[in-house]
């Protein structure tokens, strides 16, 4: 199994990544370790970034979802997938932007966990934090972009992150027992 850990910057990804892989066992590949240098330059800037700037960034993600499914490893990835087509490529590769079909079935090995919550909310958190580059400044540029999971997407589970990091956690492990339950039989 592969979670995916997505929502706008200072939802809470690398929290509850770090949480889950110490819970689980599961190796974290944190999102914003693959960045090239020109993108974390543009967004210490203060610039957002385009499509083409994070189309690398994606691939270079899939790789390691790819890597981690044809191993049969459990693991957990930070990003953003703001738009279903990022998640399109995360799952698909770079088949994703050069289909003609719009969305391709998600592999049932992963799943995405949505941390959802309100602008105020990231916005108190995202400009608390530090050491980080990306500015407070581009999160509403992020909120224009996020293309929520629809509701009928079957590998998807949304966490509000107004809940403690164990609660989040519990409800990923009875949704990991579930799977895993469905597996058996």
């Amino acid at each position: 199994m592969i979670y995916v850990i997505m929502g706008v910057s200072g939802c809470g990804k690398s929290a509850l990544g770090a949480y889950l892989s110490e819970k689980l066992g599961w190796r974290l590949y944190e999102g914003d370790d693959f960045h090239p240098q020109e993108n974390i330059d543009k967004m210490t800037r203060g610039v957002q970034l385009t499509d083409e700037d994070r189309l690398p960034w994606l691939l270079k993600l899939h790789e390691v979802i790819d890597r981690e499914r044809r191993r049969g490893s459990d693991a957990l990835v930070t990003c953003s997938a703001l738009k279903r087509l990022y998640r399109n490529i995360l799952t698909s590769g770079s088949t994703a932007v050069t289909s003609s079909c719009p969305s391709e079935p998600s592999p049932l090995d992963v799943f995405f966990l949505f941390l959802q919550g309100d602008y105020q909310l990231i916005h108190q958190r995202i400009s608390a934090r530090t050491g980080h580059y990306m500015r407070a400044d581009l999160l509403s540029s992020q909120f224009e972009v996020l293309e929520p999971p629809l509701e009928e997407e079957e590998n998807v589970m949304r966490l509000d992150i107004r809940k403690s990091l164990s609660d989040m956690g519990m409800e990923v492990e009875s949704h990991l027992r579930s799977v895993r339950d469905q597996e058996r039989l």
